[in-house]
């Protein structure tokens, strides 16, 4: 089997920074969900089709390839881009680290919300309404006029034919 065939169903993800605080508001930390979905994907475990990264959350388009695991993925990525950003603010002795301090026996603070809420996108139909979705996110967040206007999205991709993302497939192909 080619490890690069998605063998599952693309999927809407909703990941959410505890309590909505806006963590990912520094473009630092959105580069790390960059760098992250890049590497997932060179590695050939996840074909990623749309992205928006948010202050406060992001959302993804993304599917699993060849024997890959969703839970065991998602874990990961959320495991190690939650340790990067703890990284980071932990060196900066940032003020964030007490509003995401947590009174769990296994760790001291924690970056995501449990349970980020994933779609299986059957359809087409439902998949186009996603897609637009995660674009007009910043829109409707008054972050900019036109989804693509806004940098941490795949919007420019779909709109423009810009390739700056390396790590984006389009849903077509």
């Amino acid at each position: 089997m080619d490890e690069a065939i998605p063998t599952q169903h693309a999927e809407f993800l909703t990941v959410t920074c505890l309590e909505w605080k806006p963590l990912l508001a520094t473009d630092k930390f959105k580069d790390i969900i960059i760098d992250s979905l890049t590497y997932l994907t060179l590695s050939k475990r996840i074909k990623v089709y749309a992205f928006v990264i948010m202050s406060n959350h992001f959302h993804l388009i993304w599917q699993m390839v060849g024997s890959h695991k969703r839970d065991d993925v998602q874990r990961d990525f959320l495991k190690f881009t939650g340790q990067q950003i703890l990284k980071i603010l932990r060196n900066e002795k940032s003020t964030m680290l007490d509003e995401i301090k947590v009174d769990a026996k296994d760790r001291k603070h924690q970056v995501w919300e449990r349970n980020s809420l994933g779609i299986q996108l059957w359809t087409e139909s439902v998949f186009s309404e996603k897609l637009k979705y995660i674009h007009c996110n910043p829109v409707k967040a008054g972050l900019c006029q036109y989804p693509e206007d806004y940098k941490y999205s795949s919007a420019r991709y779909y709109e423009l034919n810009e390739k700056s993302w390396l790590f984006l497939t389009h849903y077509k192909d």
